[in-house]
C-alpha cells in the first residue's frame, strides 16, 4: 500500500512536471497574511448511515493547515500541515503536500498530497493518503478522492468523481459517479453522485465558503 502511495504521488506530480514554466512565484505584499476556507460534506449513503464531514483550512502563502472530521473514520479528527507550491502558466499546476496526524476512533499517522491540474477549462483533482494505524497495522488504509471536471461557464462544471475510503461500508473498492458544481468568487456548492448503478447510490453534498 504504501508503494501505490508512492505511485500516486508520482503520477500526480508528474503533468505538472511536464508543465513546469515558473517557480511559484514570490508573495505580493498586497495579498492578504491569510485565506480560509470550510466546507461542509453531507454523505447520504445508501445502505448505510449518513453522516457529515467538515473539513476546514487555513493558507499564509506557501504554509498550508487543514483539519478534517469524520474523514478517515467516523468520530475521528486528522489535523494537517502542508506546503503550497504552483508551476505553470496556459497549464498549471498546484499542489501540496502533507503530514497528518489522526485520533479518534483511528489513531494514526498520515504522509499524503493534494494537486490540481488545470488547463483552459478542464481541472483535474486530486487528493491522497496513507494512514499508518498506530494500534493494528492491518487496519492502516490508503485514502484517495479524484476529480475530473469541465466549466461549462463561469459559475457551473460538470465531471467524474472517484474514491477509495472505508469510512463507510461498501462492496466496492472504488467508488466512481459524476459530479455537478456551481461557484461563485467566494461560495462553492456541489452535488456528487456515486456508483449510480446501485439500487441505492450514494449522494454527497458540498458547500464551501471562502474567505
Amino acid at each position: 500500500m504504501l508503494r501505490r502511495l508512492v505511485l500516486v504521488s508520482i503520477a500526480t506530480l508528474l503533468p505538472g512536471t511536464l508543465a513546469l514554466a515558473q517557480a511559484t512565484p514570490e508573495p505580493d505584499a498586497d495579498d492578504p497574511a491569510w485565506s480560509f476556507s470550510v466546507y461542509g460534506y453531507a454523505y447520504l449513503v445508501g445502505g448505510d448511515d449518513d453522516y457529515f464531514q467538515p473539513t476546514v483550512t487555513a493558507d499564509h502563502h506557501a504554509i498550508h493547515l487543514e483539519a478534517r472530521h469524520n474523514y478517515e473514520d467516523l468520530d475521528t479528527t486528522s489535523l494537517w500541515g502542508g506546503y503550497n507550491f504552483s508551476v505553470g502558466e496556459d497549464v498549471t499546476f498546484e499542489g501540496t503536500p502533507l503530514i497528518g496526524a489522526v485520533f479518534g476512533a483511528t489513531d494514526g499517522i498520515a504522509p499524503g498530497f493534494k494537486g490540481t491540474l488545470g488547463w483552459s477549462k478542464l481541472t483535474l483533482y486530486g487528493e491522497a493518503e496513507y494512514v499508518f494505524d498506530l494500534h493494528e497495522s492491518s487496519d492502516s488504509f490508503f485514502y484517495a478522492w479524484s476529480e475530473a471536471s469541465w466549466a461549462v461557464n463561469d459559475w457551473c462544471r460538470l465531471g467524474f468523481v472517484g474514491q477509495r475510503t472505508k469510512t463507510y461500508q461498501t462492496e466496492r473498492d472504488i467508488q466512481r459517479g459524476v459530479l455537478v458544481g456551481f461557484a461563485s468568487e467566494r461560495v462553492d456548492f456541489t452535488t456528487y453522485v456515486f456508483n449510480l448503478d446501485d439500487r441505492s447510490p450514494t449522494v454527497v453534498v458540498a458547500l464551501g465558503v471562502n474567505f
